[in-house]
């Protein structure tokens, strides 16, 4: 009971201390990319094209479909988002019926999930719900004309990462998607696609592209002195006066600049940077605590690349690291290759090819994971030195989690490329 009653005290304390601590944040919410701020600072090009594109709504016309592409992090999320919510706004004005359906293809991505989502986006008028799975396909998008198609409207669909639904699901959805007003009677429908994927309209049917191509805005990158703008505006309603050393905006700016100009890198970077401050007690966020932000979210990124590599990417790292851990590194593909080939065959699952298994260890170099130096070796010809980037607790660390790899972790290797 006395120890209980050390613990709490203890626990108690820790509490007391952060909010006796001066505080840093006056909302935090607004460094989240989720948030959509008042303006948008240097997008008025972009902001401008999509409301051009939108405005026939107001004058009782479908708009054209859009294409909106551009790099992670260049706005086309937010400037989407913010166009669509004024177009609502006024649209209630001049009572013009508007909805508007968004949806993010990284969750939402099967035909049958986007058109479930779309129809229940209605359900409390239809008072009508689509199961998200059972039923079959055809039946869901005659539903989703029958809810769409019950009054006068128009409704524009934001298809987010629409790259990632097309590579799972292909180009069926698109299809119905953009014809679908020659089979609705009163409403009218729009898509607008967002990607930051260029190539994916490769797997697009040209007539689907045509269709969700008629009209495309594209978003740059942002630069660091944009950078600047935008984060000086999200700071002064996310922290409170004085709590910003004058260093910390263009550092995080700069930082994020060297990102092809990734306005959510800036942010996460402003938002870190804070909550460690916070963490420690400071009086003011430093340059001290961005350089620690900066780190902590490069240690983020690389564990999430890791978590969602494909099984024979990953069983090909986990070779890699066992030959860290008995000092033959670096290596070269063959040597990689035998040690991948001995933990397929122990997990009993058919290796790739070494062909295959040279991309793999090409794609790891990419990423940033390994480091696959091509190097001479004179009359013998070139060949790869490959070496770890991570060390091999971390990505241990990740595989502990991973019932499927768990496995691997009671693998050594005892003599060169032997594992018992």
């Amino acid at each position: 009971m006395e120890r209980k009653e050390k613990e709490q005290t203890y626990l108690d304390s820790i509490f007391e201390k952060y909010l006796k601590a001066r505080k840093i944040f006056k909302n935090k919410e607004v460094l989240r990319h989720s948030y959509t701020p008042k303006e948008l600072p240097h997008r008025r090009e972009q902001i401008e094209a999509l409301a051009h594109i939108l405005v026939p709504v107001l004058r009782g016309e479908t708009p054209s479909n859009v294409f909106v592409y551009g790099k992670t992090g260049t706005g086309k999320t937010v400037t989407v988002k913010f166009v669509t919510e004024e177009l609502k706004k006024i649209s209630r004005k001049y009572n013009i019926p508007v909805d508007v359906i968004y949806l993010n293809c990284e969750i939402v991505d099967t035909q049958y999930r986007v058109l479930a989502n779309i129809v229940n986006h209605f359900k409390h008028e239809s008072g009508f719900e689509v199961p998200l799975v059972g039923w079959p396909t055809d039946e869901v998008y005659t539903k989703l004309k029958e809810v769409i198609d019950a009054k006068e409207r128009f409704v524009i669909i934001v298809l987010d990462e629409i790259d990632k639904l097309i590579k799972k699901s292909g180009d069926d959805i698109l299809y119905s998607l953009t014809r679908i007003n020659t089979e609705l009677r009163n409403a009218k429908v729009s898509i607008i696609g967002i990607s930051n994927d260029l190539k994916f309209k490769e797997y697009l049917d040209p007539r689907v592209l045509s269709s969700l191509s008629e009209e495309e805005v594209v978003f740059p990158p942002y630069d660091a002195n944009q950078l600047r703008d935008i984060l000086m505006q999200r700071a002064q309603e996310a922290f409170y006066p004085d709590v910003l050393d004058e260093a910390v905006v263009p550092l995080c700016a700069a930082l994020a600049a060297r990102e092809h100009g990734d306005a959510r890198r800036a942010l996460d970077l402003l938002r870190v940077s804070g909550e460690i401050a916070e963490r420690e007690g400071a009086s003011k966020v430093t340059e001290k605590h961005v350089w620690k932000a900066q780190e902590k979210i490069e240690q983020d990124t690389m564990e999430e690349v890791i978590k969602t590599l494909p099984l024979h990417s990953k069983i090909l790292l986990y070779a890699i690291v066992l030959l860290d851990e008995n000092g033959d590194l670096p290596a070269n593909t063959g040597d990689v290759y035998s040690v991948y080939k001995e933990l397929c065959d122990y997990m009993d699952i058919e290796p790739l090819t070494q062909r295959r298994v040279s991309d793999l260890i090409n794609e790891l170099d990419m990423l940033g994971i390994i480091n696959a130096k091509v190097v001479s070796k004179g009359r013998y010809g070139r060949t790869k030195e490959i070496r770890l980037n991570v060390t091999p607790y971390k990505v241990k660390n990740i595989y502990r989690f991973d019932y499927s790899l768990q496995p691997l972790l009671t693998i050594n290797i005892v003599t060169q490329r032997r594992l018992f």
